[in-house]
């Protein structure tokens, strides 16, 4: 193998989350598990195609820093003050809870007071990287409990300064020197300003200057050179790197440079994301754990049960909704980056006796690796109490003789259910979402709590006499399991279903469901009219063309249906019915300029408000169509 040959390292790190990232994101392990088993088959421990492993992590440090400008370039001076609360009193809370807890927890394994100190509230941090990047995988990061979790990432970034700090003060107490706390805490002030001043006062007037040359290249190297130079103003005083680019971030929110900043730094701080999760797949070693397995596993049991319970009871304090308060505790549940930098401090102050400070860096690896299982087990235990119906029962549902049963009472649900309600029909409403449930109470809405699925709650809601079934549930297979179970015991009963997808919409038709409406069909075609008349065609015209779509859309998925489950027939009768369609439109346009001259859409589009044609929604036009 070559040594320090860096095109080689570089190739091993791309090909080995080419190989492994796309195989934990097939079975929904999620990207950074399959970054942290990638840097354990490529690290000492595995393959050992790479070997210094301390060089690539501070590196790849690099990452953490790019992601948390990223961050602030989001939240600008006003957004952030309005979440001073969920920072400072959700992040002080977390971290006093969990670090007390860990502390205690420390002592009582045979820590020295300070070391067990120290350590405790290191590991009461958590990874912002992962769980940033998890949030956003799982598109909880806009969610109020994302919200929240960000919020105490935020607070603990920023703690991270003093505990770092504390370390060489608390070493001095215990018979080094103290003179460099005060001296300390200045070139802290001083770096900090020095950041304020270059990102309130200097960044703009360059950004400007940049800009006007028009070379983009350059406006990105800026980018990357403004970033690392806040960084390494903040490491020379001692300071986290990340929360320096954080706060330069902050600062140029409101700048107009802000989007082309985020576009210019996104794709380097993806592949040093990656490479920072690789390298701690790498760091951990293997060796130790199988010298002392026990120890290791009682470690890291215990550092995950401690904050998995501390941080699921302070959710309620930090307003977290009682469904998501597992979700939280998963998220934070695991050691932070930050917590290798302390422990390192520590090792050197002599704060942590023996092999403490190697065994504490591997339990936060470690901890880190298992996220995403925790995760998944969390997605498992929303499944069971979701089959088991939570712990409320069924409501009694009482057939009222009412035309329309809705099973699902969700977005779509909601829309068809308050459109026939505002028509004067009445509907009994079958839903699994109890808080969902008791809100429509309130306002006089008909809507029973169970699972409509239920061969005998579909009676109870009267379906052998009702005219109608809406299923507008969103999980595909409960909704496909519905119509089986109503084309079977109701076969007079019309059912109009919503369907999420393509392979959604074959699996209701092919049990027997006529009326099948795609979710974003209809929304997504209307969009495409508006762009038509925004573009200056008629609105006869865009109506039209809407209209030919839609018909040869729904002809050619009629056409596909009986060969869906054959891929390569789909996909070739998928192209050709491109091509038809591009033919059919082609043609269609050649013949009504021929009819009409030319300037029919014109015509059409001032005729008088009377004999217009009709709508798109009139049942007649769509007959007709």
């Amino acid at each position: 193998m070559p040594e320090h040959n860096l095109l080689f390292e570089v190739m091993v790190y791309l090909g080995a989350a080419v190989v492994f990232v796309p195989l934990a994101t097939r079975f929904k392990l999620g990207s950074v598990l399959g970054y942290l088993i990638a840097g354990c088959a490529i690290g000492p421990w595995g393959l050992r195609l790479v070997r210094d492993v301390d060089a690539i992590l501070h590196f790849a440090e690099f990452g953490v820093v790019l992601m948390l400008f990223i961050i602030g370039l989001e939240l600008d001076p006003k957004r952030l003050l309005e979440m001073r609360r969920p920072i400072f009193l959700g992040g002080s809370l977390q971290m006093f809870v969990c670090g007390v807890l860990l502390a205690v927890g420390g002592f009582a394994l045979g820590l020295p007071w300070k070391g067990a100190l120290v350590g405790g509230f290191a590991l009461a941090l958590s990874s912002t990287a992962i769980a940033v990047q998890t949030m956003r995988e799982r598109g909880v990061a806009g969610a109020p409990t994302g919200t929240t979790a960000f919020a105490v990432l935020l607070f603990q970034d920023i703690a991270a300064i003093p505990l770092i700090a504390v370390v060489p003060l608390l070493a001095a107490g215990a018979g080094g020197h103290g003179g460099g706390g005060w001296l300390g805490a200045a070139r802290v002030a001083g770096a900090i300003a020095a950041v304020v001043v270059v990102g309130r006062y200097l960044t703009r007037p360059i950004l400007r200057m940049v800009a006007r040359t028009g070379l983009r290249e350059a406006f990105t190297a800026f980018a990357l050179l403004l970033v690392v130079g806040i960084a390494q103003i903040m490491a020379a005083a001692g300071v986290s790197m990340a929360l320096g680019a954080f706060l330069a971030g902050v600062l140029l929110a409101s700048s107009e440079y802000r989007h082309a900043l985020e576009t210019d730094i996104e794709p380097f701080k993806g592949l040093l994301m990656g490479l920072f999760f690789i390298a701690v797949g790498m760091s951990i070693d293997f060796g130790l754990v199988a010298s002392r397995p026990l120890v290791i596993v009682a470690l890291v049991v215990g550092l995950l049960a401690i904050k998995l319970l501390a941080l699921r009871a302070i959710g309620k304090p930090l307003g977290v909704a009682p469904g998501d308060r597992w979700l939280f505790a998963a998220l934070l549940a695991q050691g932070g980056e930050f917590a290798f930098v302390v422990f390192g401090v520590a090792g050197e102050a002599h704060l942590l006796p023996g092999a403490w400070d190697a065994l504490l860096t591997l339990v936060v690896a470690l901890s880190m690796a298992l996220t995403p299982f925790l995760l998944l087990a969390y997605d498992q235990l929303l499944r069971l109490a979701r089959r088991r119906g939570s712990s409320r029962p069924d409501d009694v549902v009482e057939d009222e003789g009412a035309p329309v049963v809705i099973a699902g009472f969700g977005r779509f649900g909601q829309i068809v259910g308050r459109y026939l309600f505002a028509s004067g029909i009445r509907a009994t409403v079958l839903d699994h979402d109890a808080d969902q449930i008791d809100l429509l109470r309130k306002f006089g809405f008909r809507v029973f709590y169970g699972d409509a699925t239920r061969l005998d709650l579909l009676r109870a809601a009267g379906a052998e006499h009702a005219k109608l079934l809406v299923l507008a549930i969103d999980d595909p297979d409960a909704s496909v399991r519905l119509a089986e179970v109503a084309r079977q015991h109701f076969p007079k009963l019309r059912v109009i279903a919503r369907a999420r997808n393509v392979s959604h919409w074959v699996a209701l038709r092919k049990r027997g469901v006529d009326a099948v409406e795609r979710e974003t069909f209809e929304s997504a075609l209307r969009s495409g009219r508006a762009a038509l008349v925004s573009l200056g065609v008629g609105a006869y015209e865009a109506r039209e063309r809407a209209d030919r779509f839609r018909r040869h859309n729904l002809a050619n998925l009629e056409e596909l249906m009986p060969h869906f489950e054959d891929e390569a027939d789909r996909f070739s009768r998928a192209r050709a019915g491109r091509e038809q369609l591009e033919a059919q439109i082609a043609a269609d346009r050649a013949e009504l300029d021929r009819s009409i001259g030319g300037s029919w859409s014109a015509e059409r589009d001032h005729e008088p408000k009377g004999e217009r044609a009709p709508a798109e929604s009139d049942p007649a036009h769509e007959d007709r169509a």
